[in-house]
């Protein structure tokens, strides 16, 4: 039985630590992408304001002040118990998903990528965040 204790225990250190080496990579990349973007790279360890200077960065303030409000609204919406009300609030709620998915392509378009990188965004992320912070793209502003 101690053994097995110890196998967990063991187990989850190493999943700590190969999570921790894995934050502190995503931090160094989205530092290097704020960096390229003529923005201090510590306003990329801030939650919530890292994903408003993203905005600012790829597309436009007024664009993630859009996807909040729509998130909001959208979670209160569906909620309520009249059906058509929840129908509306569900889909003002994936339209903040959507906005959020545009945000992806405005990013990769204002590194000079396109609609590949997109989807690399969309759905391999963390990957495709290393590759725009720690490759030779040059940032050429926001195309939105």
């Amino acid at each position: 039985m101690n053994t097995f204790v110890a196998f967990i225990f063991g187990f989850g250190l190493l999943f700590l630590l190969i999570a921790l080496v894995y934050c502190i990579i995503f931090i160094i990349a989205n530092w290097m992408i704020f960096s390229k973007a003529g923005v201090a790279g510590w306003k990329s360890i801030i939650p919530v304001y890292n994903v408003y200077t993203l905005y600012k960065i790829s597309w436009s303030a007024r664009m993630f002040w859009t996807m909040i409000a729509c998130g909001i609204a959208g979670s209160c919406l569906a909620s309520v118990d009249n059906s058509v009300i929840a129908f509306a609030g569900s889909v003002i709620w994936l339209s903040a998903g959507a906005i959020h998915l545009l945000q992806y392509h405005m990013l990769s378009r204002s590194f000079g990528r396109g609609i590949g990188f997109t989807l690399g965004l969309i759905f391999l992320n963390p990957l495709f965040i290393l590759i725009l912070g720690l490759g030779t793209d040059k940032y050429q502003g926001a195309q939105g």
